[in-house]
């Protein structure tokens, strides 16, 4: 495994970060997805550069400064703060973003990666030095800060390591619902069936919100192999569970769930259209830490489905290992946005909600520039070693991570030069070549 690896690697181009934006954006016509802020159409001269500038500008953390170049009239700072002011807008990435995640669907490896049914949802925490009502404290995550605060990017990503949209919460929450009210303001036409998170606060109510709109919830379980400790749910009392009869002794209220069924079909609406958020939910059913009437159905529902989560990460060792992979996926992928992120020591200094969540957009959207452009070269090596006799099994392609990044150049000058490729890859590096000193 690790040879393949590494013979894939040495065939990945080196390249510089702002030609590795602009070979995406000839390839896909990602500066399209960009409207004027008056939804006109119109674009400057060289739009492409000026956008591109704005990309490392935003998802790099450096500013304009470094990126500016007053000898090209689309890098001057004027261009580029125009273009930031009139185009780079959050519904305008969440398009572009959508525009990756197709053209990536359309590389033959990605079939080895996942069906795009399942999804990770975890947060990358940031330090927020400056005064923000976005921002919360916590001295064990953000002691980098004076202030000690800070807010955490909640993100989606899909087995196929594309992101497909998430949101700023501030501070470091553990709560589950965060990720429902992301899933339902995702950047894709068709989101994942499966949501994957790591241990975390998750309770009934959660697993009955997630399952009554459509998501399968699986969290990893920490100590699963403690059967004693796990509480199971039946709704026969008199069924025969064999060995698990010990274990589930709690029968589930079917009756609340059918009297109550019509009002949780009610607010399961309101949630889907964004009409109300999952913390408002989860207040309107609990009074006092209580669940209410309708409250008690939704429990009773996703006793239900925690129930089969729990059994079928008992039982099934695959499904243990698609919870684990996934959120490998997640981690990793917040290794490359720190990577991306390196400017003011990777803090968040926007003051207000909407900034933050326009520099995070940025850097997901560069995120998935990274992993569209690793994926071609990844499909176009393999292909390569293949033709040299190089075979590469199935399993072995699907641990081939377009997450590495080690061939491209984040640091230093940002020249802007096209690639000129006319829809063509770039030839592969030869491996053999001497390294420089």
């Amino acid at each position: 495994m690790h040879a393949a690896r590494d013979a894939v690697a040495a065939l990945l181009p080196r390249v510089d970060f702002a030609e590795l934006l602009l070979e995406v954006f000839e390839r896909t016509g990602l500066p399209d997805a960009f409207t004027h802020i008056s939804g006109s159409d119109a674009r400057p001269a060289d739009f492409d550069l000026s956008l591109a500038g704005v990309l490392v500008a935003e998802s790099t953390n450096i500013g304009l400064v470094p990126v500016t170049n007053p000898a090209v009239r689309a890098l001057t700072r004027g261009r580029l703060l125009g273009t930031d002011q009139a185009y780079f807008r959050a519904e305008c990435m969440a398009v572009g973003s959508a525009r990756l995640v197709g053209a990536q669907d359309q590389v033959d490896i990605t079939a080895d990666w996942g069906g795009g049914l399942v999804a990770g949802a975890d947060g990358m925490r940031f330090v927020v030095p400056v005064r923000s009502i976005a921002a919360r404290p916590s001295a064990k995550y953000f002691a980098g800060s004076k202030r000690r605060a800070g807010a955490t990017w909640l993100n989606v990503v899909s087995d196929k390591v594309m992101g497909l949209g998430g949101l700023i919460v501030p501070g470091t929450p553990r709560d589950s619902l965060h990720i429902l009210d992301a899933l339902h303001n995702l950047d894709v036409d068709e989101p994942p069936e499966i949501i994957t998170t790591d241990t975390g606060s998750y309770s009934d109510l959660v697993f009955g919100l997630f399952a009554i709109c459509g998501y399968q919830f699986s969290p990893r379980i920490a100590d699963i192999g403690d059967i004693g400790d796990t509480r199971l749910w039946r709704t026969r009392p008199d069924a025969d569970y064999g060995p698990l009869n010990s274990v589930s002794g709690h029968v589930v209220n079917l009756a609340q769930i059918v009297e109550h069924w019509q009002d949780m079909l009610r607010v399961t609406g309101s949630l889907i259209t964004g009409e109300v958020r999952a913390h408002d939910v989860i207040r309107m059913l609990t009074r006092d830490g209580n669940p209410t009437g309708l409250g008690h159905a939704f429990v009773a529902y996703g006793r239900l489905f925690k129930t089969l989560h729990v059994l079928q990460t008992l039982h099934d060792e695959s499904y243990r290992r698609m919870i684990g992979a996934q959120q490998n996926i997640t981690e990793a992928r917040h290794n490359l946005a720190r990577r991306i992120f390196f400017g003011n020591r990777g803090e968040l200094r926007q003051r207000y909600q909407t900034g933050m969540e326009d520099q995070v957009g940025a850097l997901g959207l560069a995120l998935n520039c990274v992993v569209l452009w690793n994926t071609w070269y990844i499909d176009a090596a393999v292909k390569a070693l293949h033709a040299d006799g190089m075979e590469l099994s199935a399993e072995i392609r699907s641990r081939l991570s377009p997450l590495v990044f080690e061939h491209i150049n984040f640091h230093g000058s940002y020249p802007f030069v096209r690639p000129g490729l006319a829809g063509d890859l770039r030839p592969l590096r030869d491996p053999v070549e001497e390294e420089p000193g």
